[in-house]
């Protein structure tokens, strides 16, 4: 079984759409792409810190999908991390209505010994300088480092950020930050431009528009699922990273080819992400769903043709 160490937040989210909105909920990087890697056959830990009033019950569900929560630190008398956003009527913008740090201000990753010979890293969207430190805690050089990242850190921690990057094997980021981290309009010269800052591999993300993989001069594209509806997109792109980095832990194998699975793996998890708020629709995916919406994906993207 492939080992899986995800490194990000387990927080809380509060949530306003066109179609509603929540209270404190269940939310962070690490809690979606640990839901969505659960899917697969993988030994998999989260690293992450949350306060004392981080319900058990989240917790708990977490251990119950396989997922080893003993690096979760839990700080006595603090306060989890809160994120508070309004989607605009497009879902593709949001405003952030309110960030509160709290225990995340100070969070020190530590890498539990047995996870410290992981095959696969994820390294959720967090400050360059902490993922940076959970590399250098690695004893054994994994087959896979995957960053995810986001223009916040581009405007605030450049020089980090563009550190980090040099160690890891593949960065995801969106369409608007790929542009942005390169001064590149065109995503294939931007693509061009990351490799060169050191990832071997690229994925951009596109939300409702699909997801592009970049190795050198190889191109593949993985459209989203047309659905018809979609209450609250938080969360997908951990999902889909999730999606991605599991698939890649349970078959062990990081070729251009296997990528191309893995992140048509990632997008189906995705598109079951958006249709309820939060985790919801994650918490109680089973298998069979979740294989039926594959062989979608097969009929969207697979057709004959007849050359002359």
């Amino acid at each position: 079984m492939g080992k899986l160490l995800i490194v990000g937040t387990v927080a809380f989210d509060a949530i306003e759409t066109p179609f509603g909105k929540t209270d404190k909920i269940l939310g962070g990087a690490a809690t979606f792409i640990g839901l969505a890697a659960s899917q697969f056959d993988v030994d998999a830990a989260i690293v992450s810190v949350v306060g004392e009033d981080f319900p058990k019950e989240y917790l708990d569900l977490l251990e119950e999908k396989n997922i080893d929560i003993s690096a979760i630190e839990i700080v006595k008398g603090g306060k989890t991390f809160y994120w508070k956003g309004k989607y605009h009527n497009d879902l593709n913008s949001r405003d952030t209505l309110a960030t509160e740090l709290n225990v995340l201000a100070d969070f020190s990753p530590v890498v539990p010994e047995n996870y410290k010979n992981s095959e696969v890293v994820m390294l959720g969207n967090l400050h360059p300088s902490v993922q940076k430190s959970v590399i250098e805690q690695m004893e054994t050089k994994p087959k896979l480092i995957v960053l995810d990242t986001m223009n916040f850190w581009m405007d605030h921690a450049l020089d980090e950020l563009l550190d980090v990057i040099k160690h890891v094997d593949v960065i995801t980021i969106n369409d608007e930050e790929a542009r942005q981290l390169t001064n590149e309009y065109s995503l294939v010269k931007a693509a061009a431009a990351i490799h060169k800052l050191g990832p071997q591999y690229v994925v951009i993300k596109k939300g409702e528009h699909g997801a592009l993989l970049f190795r050198d001069d190889n191109v593949f594209f993985a459209p989203a699922l047309p659905l018809e509806e979609v209450f609250d997109p938080t969360g997908a792109g951990d999902t889909f990273a999730g999606g991605f980095a599991g698939y890649l832990a349970e078959t062990k194998n990081v070729s251009f080819n296997n990528m191309k699975s893995a992140i048509i793996h990632g997008s189906n998890l995705a598109s079951f992400c958006v249709e309820k708020f939060g985790t919801e629709r994650m918490k109680g995916l089973e298998r069979k769903e979740v294989t039926k919406r594959l062989m979608q994906f097969k009929e969207l993207t697979q057709f004959d043709i007849e050359l002359q």
